[in-house]
């Protein structure tokens, strides 16, 4: 790849920046570090541009949701990366940021493309405070390359670099992650996806291919750094490690083929639910999923530590949702011990805080909603870096939705990029509407109902005969 014009081109629009490999001398040689492939860091949150290979065999990018695919360099046939292992800034929405751990700048790391076939080299430079290793998640390759820490290599040592190299043999959708500390590592935000294209570009054809992975953090609010000992009870489901309304919407044209690639290293599974379509599920991370063996669904439940492909006809026009359909998912910052207090009457309670706190408000008496309304008519401070439980807006008010949620975007006329067309303008008489009163109700023919005749039921009755011993007969 012309890394030169890589650099001046994202340069210019702030997405990257090219740094020098920060590796110790003490640790390797000034030879050795000549021979490293340059390294990349995503600055951005934002989705980026596709990036269009032009070395190499001819494949269709995907689309990274909020994240960005990794350039290589060619050497000698090989196509070379070059994935960073550090501490990491990442904005989960607007107003929080946390402290996670990812790849060259960014949780989850950038995405990895290949195609079926290709030789692969990847060096792995370790900037954390703890050894690591890098796992290629459902790739057949060498026992000593598939990085899990003290049975198939050494670990990672702080400043080292270790070099893995294995050719890309079957196509599909897979991940990276670490296997060294794992518990600790994932929960801070290191992984990654890998998309390895088919040989022949004909082959899986779609439109738009879209990847993102599923994740999750308890991070308390006021702190930056997530609890790397919790089990279950996260209060903020992301894709990308990102949350509503951070996260970043789909874009397709209408009548466009899409697949959305999905991969789970949450603790739980995510049943995701598309609204205004119906799909298949065309592919896991063991490979393609034949044509006899698919069926339409509009939900798909993905378990720990699996990828799903979903393929659809984007041939509805909208703005639809996608989203985790546990609703405990499509929340942010949530507290697990809040009592319910719906139907609860708070008008006593509440006169008496407010002689103490004059602006004390009482909410969840009709339902957490209120919470977000209320908190729109008279702003309440927030505590430091923590997000609404539910937030974003939409073109008629609050969607009231956060965590897992984002929208796919389907138009007449879009742009091969991933812009945002705003929102969907609904033909006349397509929206659904208040009834104010009865003349605005749809007209309804005034006639009597039929009155459908009841059939004659014929009865016959016989009366029991009696035998010489009294009993019925």
């Amino acid at each position: 790849m012309d890394f030169s014009k890589f650099t001046k081109e994202f340069t210019r629009r702030d997405f990257f920046r090219l740094a020098a490999a920060g590796i110790a001398a003490s640790t390797v040689s000034k030879v050795a570090m000549a021979r490293l492939p340059e390294i990349v860091v995503g600055e951005t949150a934002d989705t980026q541009p596709l990036l269009i290979p032009n070395t190499g065999r001819p494949y269709l990018p995907v689309t990274t949701l909020n994240g960005w695919s990794l350039p290589w360099r060619m050497n000698n046939n090989v196509k070379e990366f070059h994935l960073v292992a550090e501490p990491v800034k990442r904005e989960l929405a607007p107003g929080m940021v946390a402290n996670l751990w990812g790849y060259n700048g960014q949780s989850p790391g950038p995405t990895i493309e290949v195609v079926e076939g290709d030789r692969v080299r990847l060096f792995v430079t370790n900037r954390l405070p703890e050894v690591t290793s890098i796992h290629w998640h459902g790739q057949r390759l060498p026992n000593g390359m598939d990085g899990v820490s003290g049975l198939t290599q050494a670990p990672i040592e702080p400043g080292k670099t270790y070099v893995y190299e294995f050719e890309a043999k079957r196509a599909g959708t897979f991940m990276y992650h670490p296997h060294a500390d794992e518990m600790t590592q994932m929960a801070m935000g290191m992984m990654g996806s890998w998309i390895t294209h088919p040989k022949n570009p004909k082959l899986h054809q779609v439109d738009r291919d879209f990847i993102f992975l599923l994740n999750s953090y308890d991070i308390d609010p006021g702190s930056y750094t997530p609890k790397v000992n919790t089990m279950l009870d996260f209060n903020l489901w992301t894709f990308n490690s990102r949350v509503f309304p951070g996260i970043a919407p789909l874009v397709a044209k209408k009548n466009d083929k899409v697949r959305i690639r999905v991969g789970n290293l949450t603790m739980t599974n995510h049943p995701i639910h598309l609204h205004g379509h119906e799909f298949e599920v065309t592919g896991t991370d063991g490979g393609w999923v034949p044509k006899s063996a698919r069926w339409p669904e509009v939900t798909t439940d993905i378990a720990v530590g699996q990828m799903r492909a979903i393929e659809f006809v984007a041939d509805a026009l909208g703005d639809w949702s996608l989203h985790c359909h546990k609703s405990h998912h499509t929340m942010n910052a949530m507290g697990h011990n809040v009592p319910t207090l719906i139907g609860v009457s708070q008008q006593d309670i509440s006169k008496q805080f407010s002689k103490l706190v004059p602006e004390y408000m009482s909410m969840g008496g009709r339902g957490m909603a209120d919470m977000t309304e209320m908190a729109e008519m008279m702003p309440m401070p927030l505590p430091e870096n923590t997000l609404p439980m539910m937030s974003g807006r939409g073109q008629f008010g609050n969607i009231d939705m956060g965590g897992m949620f984002t929208v796919l975007k389907v138009r007449d006329n879009i742009a091969s990029n991933n812009v945002d067309p705003g929102h969907y303008k609904h033909p006349k008489g397509s929206l659904a509407y208040e009834l104010a009163d009865d003349a605005a109700a749809p007209e309804v023919a005034k006639q009597a109902s039929p009155v459908v005749a009841k059939p004659a039921i014929e009865l016959n009755v016989r009366k029991p005969q009696m035998d010489h011993k009294g009993m019925e007969h």
